[in-house]
């Protein structure tokens, strides 16, 4: 329906009459960018819908006759059309161009002074001075119930280019914090990078480690069943013991007879010294007086009074002449009965009993060593625990088996390293990788009761001020994007993507979901928590401000490489 004639005219007269006598005129509410939709002063064409035209006395008369409303730039007759609803494509074909053609932003200001902008057209002389968008005050031109607002653009532009002059201060400084974050981030993926490649080296060198010390024990293993076989004849460890044994008694008895031989030597010198000193001491003359002749004297007679066992000497020497036979005189070993033991005896057994096989005389003399015998023994692997069931082994396979086992250990504990530093490098960490330098540092803010902490990548905590352990409202799960909603200049509630860190797994609520929280990042020279909502049961949102998000700096080529780089 058409409003009244009055409001019709003043409409006309303030713009169509206007347009038709001044061709390059534009009519009251069109941007300049639109200006040339109005420039014949005969008919006009609907920007969105070409094949719609219109009186040109029509723009501005108060009437909606385009589709996309572009005939009513300066009233709010068309205000029932949103900007933001979808068109059809052919609705949305328009110029010569072939161009997608999209509806008026808004009501224009000139807003002389300050800079322009546009006022939704549901604004439009609603009585209210929209100084925000419209600081000229000419989005009430009909002075509607005869609100008039006057023209402070020259106040609000010099206010707004302080802040600007401040805000802009703020950006560049935060882009000089992004910048060196990307450094930081970039460097942090250049150790990893660097310490993949150490690793990946560590690994071969390990594996070959590992290949020669298989080998190594094999061999020890080999020669080991070589030895037995050789020594004993293909008849057990026994024998191969009984021939060891046998070698070595005859390398000591030849020892023995070596040491008994010195020993009388020895003892024949002692002799012939002990019987010059006593004739010494009979010969010597009491009265010279000479003290070293007498001390030596004296010495001698303490020498000589101290007795001598030669019991003990005799039994001792005659125990020596019974080890030092030979094997094959009737006091010696029965190494034939050792070295034909068949198979089907108990090794461990033949020699735990390994006294009834030896002389008398040799009985008493090694009973207190059998223990340290076996224990040897058993140790190198030539017998079995007698409780034991697993096979025996030598001491140099358990020393080759043992180091083998060592070196798989680090190959292992490598492979895991360099799991982990592959794992990271896959991670995402943001544009540009650039939290990377952001995580484990925490920010905080009091609220209410409460302090709330969020650590980048990490976790986020709800923190009583009268004490107790704090709450955990998420661990990082992963780095996301959202949509908020926001006024733009013009006024209009917009969507905007911004990038959001998300934490899940949380302290259980009672009668609740575990918490989680949904951190959004808005470009700010501060890491700084700016509110704390809990927008739903134990579902939290935080609004962080953080250099990190704000636009440009990447191109400077500090950013680290992406993975689809590599």
């Amino acid at each position: 329906m058409r409003l009244p004639q009055s409001l019709l005219l003043l409409a006309v007269a303030g713009s169509g009459a206007r347009a038709s006598s001044d061709k390059t005129a534009r009519p009251r509410g069109v941007a300049p960018e639109f200006a040339k939709y109005y420039q014949d002063s005969e008919t006009f064409t609907c920007i969105s819908n070409p094949s719609v035209q219109i009186p040109f006395s029509a723009v501005n008369d108060d009437f909606c006759d385009c589709p996309d409303g572009s005939d009513e730039p300066g009233t709010s007759a068309c205000s029932h059309l949103s900007r933001n609803s979808p068109l059809s494509v052919a609705d949305r074909l328009g110029n010569n161009e072939g161009e997608i053609v999209a509806a008026l932003p808004g009501f224009y200001c000139k807003n002389k002074g300050h800079r322009p902008s546009f006022v939704p057209f549901q604004r439009v002389n609603d009585g209210i001075c929209d100084y925000e968008q419209c600081c000229d005050g000419s989005d009430e031109w009909a002075r509607v119930g005869g609100t008039k607002c006057e023209d402070r653009c020259k106040e609000i532009g010099k206010q707004w280019r302080k802040q600007e002059e401040q805000r802009q201060k703020s950006i560049t400084a935060a882009l000089k914090k992004k910048k060196a974050l990307l450094v930081d981030a970039g460097r942090q993926q250049q150790e990893i990078e660097d310490h993949i490649i150490r690793l990946e080296a560590e690994v071969k060198g390990a594996e070959v480690k590992v290949e020669a010390l298989e080998a190594e024990l094999k061999s020890v293993e080999d020669a080991e069943r070589k030895v037995v076989r050789s020594s004993g004849k293909g008849k057990g460890k026994v024998n191969a013991l009984a021939g060891i044994a046998k070698a070595r008694v005859d390398e000591l008895r030849d020892a023995l007879l070596e040491v008994r031989q010195q020993r009388d030597e020895t003892q024949s010198r002692l002799k012939e010294l002990e019987d010059i000193l006593s004739k010494f001491k009979i010969e010597y003359n009491p009265n010279f007086n000479d003290e070293g002749v007498k001390r030596a004297v004296r010495s001698w007679e303490d020498y000589a009074a101290r007795e001598v066992t030669e019991g003990t000497n005799q039994a001792r020497d005659r125990d020596l002449d019974e080890i030092a036979k030979a094997d094959d005189e009737s006091s010696g070993i029965n190494w034939e009965h050792w070295e034909n033991e068949e198979d089907g005896c108990n090794d461990a057994d033949l020699v735990y009993k390994l006294a009834a096989y030896l002389p008398p005389s040799l009985v008493e003399f090694i009973e207190d060593k059998v223990i340290s015998l076996r224990s040897f023994l058993e140790s190198s692997g030539i017998l079995a625990k007698p409780d034991g069931d697993s096979p025996s082994e030598s001491k140099a396979v358990t020393q080759a088996r043992d180091a083998l086992k060592s070196q798989e250990d680090t190959l292992r504990d490598l492979k895991n390293k360099l799991r982990d530093q592959r794992a990271d490098l896959e991670k995402q960490y943001g544009p540009a990788g650039i939290f990377r330098a952001l995580k484990g540092q925490c920010i905080s803010k009091d609220a209410g009761e409460y302090t709330y902490e969020h650590c980048f990548l990490e976790d986020t905590k709800q923190i009583s001020k009268k004490g107790g352990s704090s709450t955990s409202m998420g661990k990082f799960t992963r780095i996301s994007s959202t949509v908020v909603e926001e006024l733009n200049e013009a006024g209009e509630i917009v969507a905007i993507e911004k990038i959001a860190i998300e934490y899940d797994r949380g302290q259980h609520c009672w009668n609740g979901p575990n918490r989680s929280t949904k951190v959004v990042l808005e470009c700010g020279e501060e890491n700084e928590i700016l509110k704390t909502a809990e927008d739903e049961k134990c579902v939290y949102s935080m609004l962080v401000t953080t250099p990190a998000v704000c636009p440009g700096g990447e191109e400077d080529g500090n950013a680290p490489r992406s993975k689809d780089e590599l």
